[in-house]
């Protein structure tokens, strides 16, 4: 059997400048494409997201608007009743402050 010899790695000198440099050239390009790439992957999803988001926005404003029609309802048929009511009490007054018949002192016959 052989080994194979290695020779000790060398570090190279780092220079931060270059690389950061580098990297800011391919991000002039690739941010612009990564973004046009987002905004067409995602635009249906966003726009399904939009209308499910709209369309229970209406169905709440329905719901809304039905316990609104209902309150007025009630409150509707609460008036008439107190109205009846009030003709109700209104005619028994007049009834009242009707001038009876004198007394004859007789009892009424059957």
């Amino acid at each position: 059997m052989f080994f194979l010899e290695v020779p000790p790695l060398q570090m190279l000198p780092i220079d931060l400048t270059e690389i950061i440099a580098v990297f800011m050239g391919i991000s002039i390009v690739l941010v612009p494409v990564i973004g046009l790439t987002a905004r067409f992957a995602f635009k249906p999803f966003v726009e399904a997201l939009s209308k499910g988001l709209d369309a229970r926005g209406h169905d709440e404003a329905v719901v809304i608007l039905e316990r609104r029609v209902a309150l007025l309802e009630s409150q509707i048929e609460s008036m008439e009743q107190s109205v009846s009511r009030i003709e109700e009490t209104s005619a028994f007054d007049a009834q009242l402050r009707k001038p009876s018949p004198p007394d004859t002192g007789q009892l009424p016959s059957p």
